[in-house]
């Protein structure tokens, strides 16, 4: 056992140094390469490899320049490319920029149609539009046609028909990221120009996150066990790979253990929450539950009911092992967090009336609580505990407060309620969104889903906006992003993968378990 252990010190100790000296090359790559369509290409690369975390300085620096300095370029591949990775980072380019494509008639002109890589890099670069351009729709109404044909047609080659394939599924903006460079290690050695190196990077410091990753997933699966075993709760889920799973979309860089495992934690006691007040609670105990966590002190254990007095212990417990486990000037996030659970116990004790008498809210009326109850506001918030001064006490109330995170918390919304509605299975008695707007309107199911859908590309609209309106508060931006990217993860296909989460044992196990061939 002894051996085998010093044998993996040593694999580790062996990758970490391989990615120092790996890391070093890909630097001098920024500093010695003079053509911006290849500096253009390498950032691209680079993210699309799940390494850009390694350089977001030498990124930064890269695009701000790239962005300051005129482009002049014909290819539709290369100027959609710096399009989308302007934006992506924050920095305004104008949708004119792609006038060089169009003819006479303000439309593009067909000798594009026939440019595949071109056309896939102008679908995804227009779905980071705003609110107020229909030049981007028109884009991506033009790529996503001409894509489709050409599978249709199958005259793509692999890897760009699988790019291809996944992107009219879900545009690269809005995926995943780790999940999509699984898919990239494969591919990206097939392409014209790849960088050998660069590629041994990705791999070797995919295998060494993914080290990290299930080291945190058993310490944390340690804890679930512990906390189901206590509180003896006969109706609680167990989604503690899922919840990590959640934590581990916003944020897998190295460094942010403690952040991840908080979040992790926090949804756990979240959901049992939300279960009690959703299928278990009587209303009257709902009403204690509610004002049991308003008090949030020892104390008022005597108002609940025998069962749920261990677990509203184990929330108080686990809250102040928080505050403990932070920083100083940290704490106060620990805090906001704690409030913001209030809150949304308050939230949820609303719905838990609504549906005991039976109240049928307009649509509006659902969308502004649901949207509450999303628990989005509280997720946000939670994204930044355990960060210490990584993060701005200016970022901490964006977190907090913006309203990027209201649009995100309806995308939550609107795609929870499609997914519940598809399988039949609505929170509790409560009408959804879908069926407030079925009575409302007078109208079928697919009428109804697709204005929800449409509201979600609405909403998609305000929170790209968000990328330059606020960009010295970016990195935090991100993380709002990210948690929408989750949200179009676990309802893929309208689907709630959260709740129902057989087909995501694949993916579990690509990024927990199975390490990368290097």
């Amino acid at each position: 056992m002894e051996s085998l252990h010093s044998s993996l010190q040593r694999s580790e100790e062996w990758m970490r140094q391989r990615a120092d000296n790996l890391r070093e090359k890909v630097r001098t790559l920024f500093r010695t390469s003079g053509d911006v369509v290849a500096r253009i290409k390498l950032v691209d690369s680079i993210q699309h490899l799940g390494v850009g975390h390694l350089f977001n300085e030498e990124i930064s620096t890269t695009l701000s320049d790239i962005h300051a300095n005129e482009f002049t370029s014909s290819s539709l591949y290369e100027v959609a490319l710096r399009f989308r990775l302007l934006r992506e980072h924050g920095l305004w380019v104008s949708p004119a920029t792609f006038n060089i494509f169009k003819g006479d008639d303000g439309r593009f002109i067909n000798e594009i149609a026939d440019e595949p890589s071109g056309l896939l890099s102008l679908y995804n670069a227009a779905y980071l539009l705003v609110h107020d351009e229909p030049e981007l729709e028109e884009a991506i109404s033009f790529s996503r046609h001409h894509l489709k044909s050409m599978m249709q047609c199958g005259n793509l080659k692999h890897p760009l028909a699988d790019q291809v394939k996944r992107a009219l599924h879900l545009p690269l903006p809005r995926t995943y990221k780790r999940v999509e460079t699984l898919y990239y290690l494969s591919e990206y050695g097939q392409e014209e120009g790849h960088i050998s190196f660069l590629l041994d990077l990705a791999k070797v410091d995919f295998n060494i996150l993914q080290g990290v990753h299930l080291k945190e997933l058993k310490a944390i699966s340690e804890w679930w066990k512990d906390l189901n075993g206590y509180v003896g709760l006969s109706y609680l889920r167990d989604r503690l790979v899922e919840s990590y799973t959640w934590s581990q979309m916003l944020f897998y860089e190295e460094g942010l253990e403690l952040t991840r495992i908080i979040f992790t934690k926090i949804i756990v006691l979240m959901v049992i929450m939300d279960d009690t007040y959703d299928s278990h609670a009587t209303i009257q105990e709902c009403r204690k539950l509610n004002e049991a966590i308003q008090r949030w002190d020892e104390s008022a254990v005597f108002l609940l009911p025998e069962y749920l007095k261990k677990f509203y212990n184990e929330l108080l417990n686990n809250f102040k092992e928080f505050e403990d486990q932070v920083t100083i000037n940290d704490k106060y996030r620990v805090a906001y967090a704690k409030k913001e659970f209030q809150k949304l116990s308050h939230y949820f004790f609303q719905e838990a009336e609504w549906s005991h008498n039976n109240y049928k809210p307009s649509f509006e009326e659902q969308v502004a609580l649901s949207t509450k109850t999303s628990t989005v506001q509280l997720l946000c918030v939670s994204t930044t505990v355990g960060q210490g001064d990584a993060i701005s006490n200016e970022a901490f109330q964006w977190a907090a407060s913006s309203s990027t995170v209201t649009s995100c918390a309806k995308i939550l919304r609107f795609m929870n309620d499609i997914a519940s509605f598809k399988c039949g299975k609505n929170k509790g008695d409560m009408v959804s969104t879908v069926e407030c707007y079925m009575n409302e309107h007078k109208v079928i199911t697919e009428i109804a889903f697709v204005k929800l859908d449409s509201l979600i590309e609405d909403e998609w609209r305000t929170m790209n906006h968000a990328r330059y309106e606020d960009h010295q508060l970016l990195p935090v931006v991100q993380r709002v992003l990210n948690m929408a990217i989750s949200i179009m993860f676990f309802y893929d296909k309208r689907k709630d993968a959260y709740t129902f989460s057989t087909h995501l044992q694949e993916i579990v196990r690509s990024l927990f378990v199975n390490p990368i061939p290097m």
